[in-house]
């Protein structure tokens, strides 16, 4: 016991050095996916599950981008995180099957691009959703983290994002 005592004391001053991390995590990826294999098993629609997939594959993305120190290519960054989202979205898009006919009537006759029946894949669309929440939530985390005098919360950037997602697919198992 005493032991442990003298090896926590030890190590108790390397922690007052350590510095924030503001990153795409593992736990962010692993908790996408999971959140993703949930909402299958539940039988939500394949709209809201393309949501979560879509934000497992641009944070897997943005997660292996973040481990290269060194930069190899110009926007490394944005083309890693690209190929991750297509590497996952691709192959899964015959298994996740699921169009939906969207019909504009703005103006002109029908058959004008602004006059005519399009077919949405919903799982793509929900994907491209859930990247794109993946990607703005760190810049919304620091305006929050701004707004409250530097201040942040307890796993704020992981809160928020999966908060986000929630209740995007909620809005989009409503609706649809």
């Amino acid at each position: 016991m005493r032991l442990k005592k003298l090896l926590a004391l030890a190590l108790f001053p390397n922690l007052l050095f350590i510095k924030s991390v503001y990153a795409h995590c593992p736990l962010c990826t692993a908790g996408a996916a999971v959140a993703a294999g949930g909402a299958a098993w539940l039988g939500i629609s394949k709209a809201a599950i393309g949501i979560f997939i879509g934000a497992f594959a641009v944070s897997t993305g943005w997660w292996a981008s973040n481990l290269l120190k060194r930069k190899y290519i110009p926007f490394q960054k944005p083309l890693l995180i690209l190929f991750s989202f297509a590497a996952t979205i691709i192959p899964l898009m015959p298994l996740m099957e699921s169009i939906y006919p969207v019909y504009i009537s703005w103006a002109g006759d029908y058959g004008s691009l602004l006059n005519r029946t399009y077919i949405l894949n919903l799982f793509l669309a929900g994907s491209i959703l859930g990247g794109f929440i993946v990607c703005v939530t760190p810049w919304l985390s620091k305006k929050i983290t701004e707004l409250r005098n530097g201040k942040m919360l307890p796993y704020q950037g992981i809160m928020l994002t999966f908060a986000l997602l929630v209740i995007l697919s909620v809005a989009v198992e409503l609706i649809l």
